[in-house]
């Protein structure tokens, strides 16, 4: 699971919203995406060591496996992604 901490306050958080959207369609089979807003949830922030918003953090069995802070880009999400996602199968 990918979980994207954001806050109506932060611009950069804002933005990002629309590429994690196509992010959670193109990966559905994958992964998915949730989010969490920090000023709702601070519990759940301060519990993953959020900092600064937007944070992404890649999540399995409740561990922190990835982590991404700051306004980011698709291709750097993916490479964050990629070892830690089930190989796309390919249909014959």
């Amino acid at each position: 699971m990918l979980v994207f901490f954001w806050s109506e306050r932060s611009g950069p958080a804002r933005r990002m919203e629309s590429l994690l959207a196509h992010l959670a369609r193109k990966e559905r089979e994958r992964l998915r995406v949730r989010r969490v807003d920090v000023d709702a949830s601070p519990e759940v922030a301060e519990r993953f060591k959020v900092e600064v918003v937007p944070t992404l953090v890649l999540v399995k069995n409740k561990q922190a496996l990835a982590r991404l802070e700051g306004r980011t880009s698709a291709p750097r999400i993916e490479a964050m992604l990629e070892p830690h996602l089930p190989p796309v199968l390919a249909l014959a």
